[in-house]
């Protein structure tokens, strides 16, 4: 598997070491202009460079007619990149007066450069001083990644085990990332950042990635505080039908958004109007932390849509006119030290 790991350990302000602010936010395609090799990347490519009869001749192989439009006609230039990097600073820096999270778990980033360039070029006053992505076998090319304000000890990829049933479909998931975090006084804190496989994958599929987060959860000291972030692609409707909460979640961890007044989730499938959290924020108290608050961080103009309905559902974002953000609202969780 390759890998990097590319961390910059800047002078920066440290996290405040009694509290810790942590956001999953799924970006939705953050690619850069450039092609990358092994990469089914083509959608993302400036108009001038798809006019060869390979990339029309490999986008017509797309089945999803919108995919394919998306494939043939998207004019993903370094224009757009740029406002697409803007609208997610836009986001992040709704929480902490500005200030940001101090760990961000992102999902579907493409590579480390445009992770850095989010880092410089849009929150480079914040202080996040380490950016971590490993690279994964997403048919995409698509991976999950950190941001962080805290020092990195350590990163570390982890494979799901899937039953051979399903094999043929692990093309389209990523591993669990995990890191160790230092707090100012010293202390650890192990974080995992995950994107699990789509909803329109059998449930068993994510039931293994859960069993896959549970087993990294119980191979660290108990006392040590940790958390999970990210998509975890469970819907409410799947989740009534299955109790994958009760069974994976619950006895394992703490539900961020159980403390998210009035939020009714942080993805909307218009098909069904239905609501889910997709997205979640995990974790498991040390005896020294509590949670204390959770909510959505979708107030910029660009997030919401009220296409589907009048008090508005994340707005995707959108070309030719480069508008919306993400198909997905950030979800935060803050913490503090009890003692």
């Amino acid at each position: 598997m390759n890998y990097r790991l590319f961390a910059l350990l800047l002078l920066v302000l440290p996290a405040h070491a009694e509290s810790l602010t942590i956001m999953a936010f799924n970006v939705e395609n953050l690619f850069d202009a450039t092609h990358d090799p092994g990469k089914n990347d083509e959608t993302y490519l400036p108009a001038s460079e798809k006019k060869s009869r390979s990339h029309i001749d490999k986008c017509n192989k797309v089945k999803v007619k919108r995919w394919r439009e998306q494939c043939l006609n998207w004019d993903w230039n370094e224009k757009i990149v740029a406002t697409k990097l803007k609208v997610i600073g836009d986001a992040i820096k709704q929480v902490n007066d500005g200030q940001g999270p101090d760990i961000i778990a992102l999902q579907e980033v493409e590579n480390i450069g445009i992770l850095e360039r989010l880092r410089t070029e849009q929150l480079a006053s914040l202080g996040y001083q380490t950016s971590v992505l490993l690279e994964g076998k997403d048919s995409r090319g698509i991976d999950v990644a950190f941001l962080s304000k805290l020092k990195v000890l350590d990163a570390a990829h982890h494979e799901i085990v899937f039953s051979a049933s399903v094999r043929d479909r692990v093309g389209d998931t990523r591993p669990i990332l995990s890191a160790t975090f230092e707090l100012p006084n010293g202390e650890r804190i192990t974080g995992y950042s995950v994107h699990f496989p789509a909803p329109y994958h059998p449930t068993v599929m994510r039931e293994s990635a859960f069993q896959t987060l549970n087993k990294l959860l119980g191979d660290i000291p108990a006392g040590q505080a940790a958390f999970a972030a990210g998509d975890f692609n469970t819907t409410s409707e799947e989740d009534m039908k299955k109790d994958v909460l009760a069974r994976w979640v619950r006895p394992y961890w703490q539900i961020a958004h159980d403390l998210c007044e009035g939020c009714k989730g942080t993805s909307y499938y218009s098909p069904a109007d239905n609501w889910s959290f997709l997205d979640m924020v995990l974790w498991r108290s040390g005896p020294e932390w509590t949670m204390t608050k959770s909510f959505l961080a979708n107030d910029t103009p660009d997030q919401v849509t009220t296409y589907f309905k009048p008090d508005g559902t994340p707005n995707r974002f959108h070309l030719p006119d480069a508008t919306g953000v993400s198909d997905h609202w950030p979800l935060v969780l803050k913490v503090k030290r009890l003692k």
